[in-house]
């Protein structure tokens, strides 16, 4: 059996590496072999079982390598078991609300809707004012972002768990 599972993810401050990495863990305790890696490094999804695509949002898109990751390899997410996951809005409440029920971009809606994925979430960001360029510093000023790391480890934990569940071998 093939127990290999491939988390990827684009990120630009690395909030969504670390979402990637701790569904990497969950599912590595659940005896899967979890690859993770940047988008921007994987060449070949012949060696996976399945894949966990995640990207950063911001203004409403995800980040251009994971769409790229997405048209590039469409053909082999449409014929493995797909979830996908954003990672980006700030504040309290439930993520998907903050983005006006947003689960994935618009401009990737036919491509998705092709592939299918098993499940699509939304996560909590982290935005941390050390980490920002002048011109995002201005713009979280402007648009009054919450500040800080709103990642809720109990949500990302939860849904790696269903995933892993999902991949187990069924008797």
């Amino acid at each position: 059996m093939n127990d290999r599972v491939l988390i990827t993810y684009a990120t630009k401050h690395g909030a969504t590496a670390e979402i990637a990495e701790k569904i990497g863990q969950v599912l590595g305790q659940a005896g899967l072999r979890a690859d993770v890696m940047s988008v921007e490094r994987v060449t070949d999804l012949t060696p996976y079982q399945a894949v966990v695509l995640g990207s950063a949002v911001y203004i409403g898109q995800w980040r251009k390598e994971a769409v790229k990751f997405l048209t590039t390899h469409e053909a082999m997410l449409a014929v493995r078991p797909l979830w996908l996951f954003s990672s980006g809005p700030t504040g309290e409440g439930d993520p998907a609300e903050l983005l006006q029920g947003w689960r994935f971009p618009e401009a990737q809606k036919a491509i998705i809707e092709r592939i299918q994925p098993r499940d699509v979430a939304v996560f909590h960001g982290e935005i941390d004012v050390e980490d920002l360029n002048l011109l995002e510093k201005w713009v979280s000023k402007n648009v009054k972002a919450p500040l800080g790391d709103f990642r809720d480890w109990e949500a990302i934990t939860a849904w790696a768990v269903a995933i892993a569940e999902a991949l187990q071998p069924r008797e």
